[in-house]
C-alpha cells in the first residue's frame, strides 16, 4: 500500500509541475489552482507513505519518476526537445534511484 500512496504522489506532482508550465507564470487561474492542489495532494500522499518506508530513497524515486515524468509530459504536452543528453541524463536518474534502493532499502523496520 505505501507504493500505491507514492505513485499517487509522484502522480500528482507530476501533474502540478506540468500545469506550472501551462500557467504561464502563474497568470492563468485554472493551471494555478492545479499547481497549488497538485503539490498539496502529492505532499500529503507522500507523508502518508512515510509512515512506512525510509525518507532518503522514497524521496529519490519520487524526484526521479516526477523529473522523467515531467520531461516526458513536457515532450508530449508542449512539444520540448529530446536532445541524447536528456535522454542519458533521465538513464543515470533511474540508475541512481536503483544504487540508493540497493544501498539503503525502502522499508522501515
Amino acid at each position: 500500500m505505501p507504493y500505491v500512496l507514492l505513485a499517487f504522489a509522484i502522480a500528482f506532482e507530476v501533474t502540478a509541475t506540468l500545469a506550472m508550465r501551462a500557467s504561464e507564470g502563474m497568470t492563468k487561474l485554472g493551471p494555478s489552482v492545479l499547481v497549488v492542489a497538485g503539490y498539496l495532494i502529492s505532499f500529503v500522499f507522500m507523508a502518508k507513505a512515510l509512515t512506512s518506508l525510509n525518507v532518503g530513497p522514497v524521496y529519490a524515486i519520487w524526484s526521479a519518476l516526477g523529473t522523467i515524468g515531467a520531461f516526458a509530459g513536457g515532450v508530449v504536452l508542449f512539444g520540448e526537445q529530446i536532445k541524447p543528453l536528456t535522454i542519458a541524463g533521465a538513464v543515470i536518474i533511474v540508475l541512481g534511484v536503483i544504487v540508493m534502493n540497493l544501498g539503503g532499502g525502502v522499508s522501515r523496520g
